[in-house]
């Protein structure tokens, strides 16, 4: 029997997500709300699958997946959300999480998923690998700019991009699941390198010199 454990904070959709799950017999699915209790059953019970949502009070899918990764490392973890990941792929990544899936998906795509982590593969929506590749075309300009003495990392591109959407810094801290402090510290960095002084000509300037592309734009 496959044992999975599934961390979401809303119930409803954690036992609506176990019941899909279990129409496949040779697999079954124990779920928690929190992530704390998450921790709790990982150090008395042994779990195949791991499944976590990214977005939970006190500690998120991310935190969790690091504290988890330091003494688990071999059981393989999917990030099970309903929001755009693609802002934390890379952070994500690092954190060496094996896949992930939306809270959209269908049963079948969730049967694949896990059978793919338990194989050491990933299923990648086609969404996001579209999104990648925008993604991979901006760090090039990065690294054009950065030819020109202009060197913005991708944390600084991301910061950048939420900016010329006219999110505030709270909610760029949400969103890139950073700190407040983190995201003022950037702006501040990016300001310097940018050699402006308010948010409106950051996003002038970073458009001008082709940092993020025109849609970014509000």
């Amino acid at each position: 029997m496959i044992q999975i454990l599934l961390v979401d904070d809303h119930p409803s959709v954690g036992e609506g997500t176990k019941s899909m799950i279990e129409q496949d017999v040779e697999m079954q699915v124990t779920v928690v709300t929190s992530s704390m209790e998450a921790l709790e059953l990982i150090n008395n019970q042994t779990f195949d699958v791991l499944m976590f949502d990214l977005n939970m009070p006190v500690i998120n899918g991310l935190e969790l997946t690091r504290r988890v990764i330091t003494t688990n490392s071999d059981t393989p973890i999917i990030i099970y959300s309903g929001y755009d990941i693609a802002p934390h792929f890379n952070v994500l990544v690092e954190s060496r999480v094996a896949g992930f899936v939306s809270k959209t998906a269908s049963r079948e795509q969730l049967i694949t998923a896990i059978r793919c982590a338990l194989h050491g593969e990933a299923v990648i929506p086609v969404s996001l690998l579209h999104q990648l590749r925008r993604n991979d075309a901006r760090v090039a300009a990065s690294v054009n700019e950065e030819i020109k003495g202009i060197s913005i990392d991708e944390r600084e591109q991301a910061i950048l991009r939420e900016v010329s959407k006219g999110k505030g810094n709270r909610e760029i801290a949400d969103i890139l699941l950073i700190s407040q402090r983190t995201v003022e510290y950037n702006l501040t960095r990016i300001f310097g390198k940018l050699n402006v002084r308010s948010r409106a000509e950051a996003i002038v300037e970073a458009k001008r010199l082709g940092l993020i592309p025109s849609e970014d734009f509000i």
